[in-house]
């Protein structure tokens, strides 16, 4: 393994580590959700401008609309963890993958292979249990508004998709700035505990900032399944501060159907790599026959 290649896989294990860490920060924040996030933004926006130094905002459809995405998915992923359990809404995010498979196919004439097909009914079984194990009324809607920070993630990649010539970090930058803003009128008339001001801090500079910095370096030097399978560390590490500080824990069918929606997003991942290679391989043949 080259110096390279170890060094991005560490620094995507930071990236998700800090990552993990939102669920428990955010149960601690006494505030707002919408405030949580337009606070968290003002940091986050601070810290990647500092890395950048000098971005890059083309404006393209493709980077608004990512940026928009971008916004709508972390301030969805706050407004969950304060309505659900922070597994629920960690796990039902991480549904993006099976959004971006279904997305695809309208947004970009992609076909549908097989294992999504299969991957998107094993999902919405697993998504099902989470329904049926979160009785209260609160639980519903933050799983609903986690769902949709799932299908605002599968957005952000999509977009993604469309920008040869710009870079992800900017994509992400424009989305905390859009966030920061919008989230101004949520400050405004509200009193902060010092441990309100250390917690929008950590989450911005540390949580999101800092974590996606890692991320944008790593993924220059890893595959995207790398990438995708590393960063399966959140969703795991995720609950689990929450459970060994706060003590939350989900129900058991919750913890079933998490179990089936991350097996089947890691599998779909694990297959997708496989045909694409056999694909590959083919179209190398071909060229030479």
């Amino acid at each position: 393994m080259n110096g390279d290649r170890l060094r991005a896989i560490t620094y995507i294990v930071i990236a998700a580590t800090l990552l993990s860490t939102g669920g428990i920060i955010i149960k601690f924040i006494d505030l707002p959700p919408m405030t949580i996030a337009g606070g968290r933004a003002i940091f986050s926006t601070a810290v990647v401008w500092l890395y950048v130094r000098k971005p890059k905002f083309t404006f393209s459809k493709a980077q608004v609309s990512g940026a928009l995405c971008y916004s709508a998915m972390i301030t969805a992923f706050v407004i969950s963890n304060k309505l659900t359990t922070a597994a629920n809404a960690i796990i039902l995010q991480f549904t993006a993958p099976i959004w971006v498979a279904i997305l695809s196919v309208w947004i970009l004439k992609e076909r549908i292979r097989w294992y999504d097909i299969a991957a998107i009914f094993s999902v919405a079984i697993g998504m099902v249990l989470f329904f049926l194990d979160d009785v209260s009324g609160g639980n519903w809607a933050g799983n609903m508004v986690a769902i949709g920070s799932g299908v605002a993630l599968a957005g952000v990649t999509i977009s993604l998709r469309f920008q040869k010539d710009e870079k992800p970090v900017e994509t992400t930058l424009l989305g905390h700035l859009i966030t920061a803003v919008v989230g101004i009128p949520f400050l405004i008339g509200l009193s902060y505990t010092t441990g309100d001001i250390v917690g929008l801090f950590v989450l911005g500079t540390f949580q999101v900032g800092i974590a996606y910095i890692f991320y944008s370096l790593a993924v220059k030097h890893l595959t995207a399944l790398e990438a995708i399978l590393i960063m399966f560390l959140e969703p795991i590490l995720n609950p689990i501060w929450v459970f060994l500080i706060a003590g939350e824990r989900p129900g058991p069918v919750s913890l079933v159907g998490g179990v089936i929606v991350l097996g089947t997003v890691i599998v779909r991942s694990l297959l997708a790599n496989k045909m694409n290679q056999i694909e590959v391989r083919k179209s190398v043949n071909h060229q030479i026959e």
